[in-house]
């Protein structure tokens, strides 16, 4: 009985697994995922760790949507007066608004509530971050040339969603802090001519904070709007990456129009999932030993308070601190008042960035006239004038995120407010110049220093004896990959000459074309400064040797 008992279990068992494979075997048959899988499944992923940025912004993102899932379920985003009853002794009996009291309760009487907001914030910060460090990887090595053009775009949209989300969830608390970043918010909607009242009035519902309309409208935001925005564009963003594949940066053997790297499976996606859980633990330890954003210090918001050294999250430093060294500028016309003193540091000038920074790659396209396809990286040095202009706008961005600590700086350190102004006044404009002319010249010395090698060699560190009684030091070549690194990629196919006009009339085309050749020698015409170097032959084999 016992033996027939068994043979039946696995025969049912067999049957089972039987209809299992005809339903999987099924299923792909009429999806397609079998042959999806098989072409797919062997590409190559780059091992280099600067591709690591980018996952470290998904895997940050993804924390978000799960830590923000738990915050939801506890955060009630309403206006309404309550009185405090909490467990949280300092603030018992004072007046403050539901959203605030949730935060509280959040955070001192749900297991686990401190700990799931720290992680959310930190992930934010972090999440920022890498972005940034991102997007600054793929400039400094022209990852956006052709054909990545529309990712880049997609990237730098992105970047902006994620300053504005992170604005609209560090103002949710509706503590002190989050309060005075909002009204400065309504400040800068007020200064748009003619439309910012009507404006402002719409976004808060009313005359400000009315915080009954504004904080569910703010949270929809939060929680829905911009994070939908958000899966949608980083789901075109790596459907893009994946058609268009990796680039990689120069070596041995590497062409543009291969990828070489570990398959995506097993390799890749076992690294990918060990490297998630890796991001998630160190979060979850930044969370557990390191504060951040104590809302119950702060109390609820008034209008007529504001706290000492009020700082906003490092990504919309920059804003603080534009508003702060800017100078006193108005003007009147027709009875409206233009606030410039608002207007150009809090709207015009991030709006410039963005766009700035949106159309760099069809600017540099245009002004160097290279429409080729390019799978292989730039190294730094070898592309000085775009890595001078990254390094101005690092500058320019430190600058004024520092600009915006001038009171603390001031306090820290007991000097005038006014003599650190003024300082972050002048390095607004010194500091992009001086930026972009020492990183220009360090590439060019770079560049020079690899053709020295080449010829040269490497120092050995052996000292050899002439038979005339000299010293001189071995050199000994370069090894093969070292090689194929530092060989010169020239731009002399790039280089425009100037045009040679007959009869030099004043026309468009004719005043375009001079303008677009000196743009075009701006980039690329520079070996008079250093012999060699470029934006990288992409022909194959260059004429001194295999290219890089």
């Amino acid at each position: 009985m016992a033996g027939r008992k068994g043979g039946a279990e696995a025969e049912v068992a067999e049957r089972a697994g039987t209809r299992a494979e005809k339903l999987f075997w099924g299923t792909t048959d009429r999806l397609g995922t079998t042959s999806f899988l098989d072409r797919n499944i062997k590409k190559a992923f780059p091992k280099h760790w600067s591709f690591l940025l980018g996952e470290i912004a998904l895997n940050s993102f993804i924390v978000l949507v799960i830590t923000g899932v738990f915050l939801t379920l506890f955060f009630k985003p309403s206006g309404a007066v309550h009185v405090y009853d909490g467990s949280y002794a300092p603030l018992r009996g004072v007046k403050m608004s539901e959203a605030y009291s949730s935060t509280l309760h959040l955070t001192f009487d749900v297991r686990g509530g401190l700990l799931m907001r720290q992680i959310h914030h930190w992930a934010a910060n972090i999440f920022l971050a890498a972005i940034i460090m991102h997007l600054m990887r793929i400039f400094f090595t022209g990852g956006f040339r052709k054909p990545r053009e529309v990712n880049w775009v997609i990237g730098v949209t992105m970047f902006a969603l994620a300053v504005a989300e992170g604005f609209a969830g560090y103002s949710l608390p509706d503590d002190l802090l989050s309060g005075t970043g909002l009204r400065i918010f309504q400040g800068i909607l007020l200064s748009v001519p003619v439309a910012g009242t009507y404006a402002s009035m719409w976004v808060f519902g009313g005359e400000f904070p009315s915080a009954e309309d504004f904080l569910p409208r703010l949270f929809t935001v939060h929680i829905l709007l911009i994070p939908a925005i958000l899966i949608a564009l980083i789901t075109v963003h790596l459907m893009i990456l994946w058609h268009q594949t990796h680039t990689q940066w120069p070596g041995r053997g590497r062409r543009e129009m291969s990828v070489s790297g570990e398959k995506t499976f097993p390799h890749f996606a076992t690294q990918s999932g060990a490297y998630f859980l890796f991001t998630f633990g160190v979060l979850a330890g930044m969370a557990a030993f390191l504060q951040i954003n104590p809302v119950w210090l702060y109390g609820p918001y008034e209008p007529d308070q504001v706290s000492f050294g009020s700082q906003p999250d490092w990504y919309v430093g920059f804003l603080e601190g534009s508003l702060r060294i800017m100078g006193r500028l108005s003007t009147t016309v027709a009875g409206h008042t233009v606030a410039w003193n608002v207007l150009l540091p809090a709207v015009i000038l991030p709006g410039v960035f963005f766009t700035l920074i949106g159309v760099y790659p069809f600017a540099e396209r245009w002004a160097t006239g290279d429409e080729r396809i390019h799978h292989l990286l730039d190294r730094p040095r070898n592309a000085p004038t775009r890595t001078g202009i990254g390094a101005a706008a690092a500058v320019w961005y430190a600058n004024l995120l520092a600009a915006g600590g001038n009171d603390v700086i001031a306090d820290t350190f007991k000097i005038p407010l006014f003599w650190t102004t003024w300082f972050f006044r002048v390095g607004f404009f010194v500091g992009p110049v001086a930026a972009f002319v020492i990183a220009r010249r360090v590439c060019l010395s770079l560049q020079r220093r690899d053709l020295q090698i080449r010829e040269e060699g490497v120092e050995s560190g052996l000292i050899s004896l002439t038979p005339d009684g000299a010293f001189t030091e071995r050199h000994e070549q370069p090894s093969a990959d070292q090689e194929a690194v530092l060989r010169t990629r020239r731009p002399r196919e790039l280089v425009a000459p100037y045009p040679n006009h007959l009869i030099p009339l004043p026309t468009p085309d004719r005043a375009r074309a001079q303008v677009r050749t000196r743009a075009n020698r701006f980039y690329l015409d520079y070996q008079s400064e250093s012999y060699g170097g470029g934006q990288g032959d992409l022909r194959g084999p260059s004429d001194d040797g295999e290219g890089g």
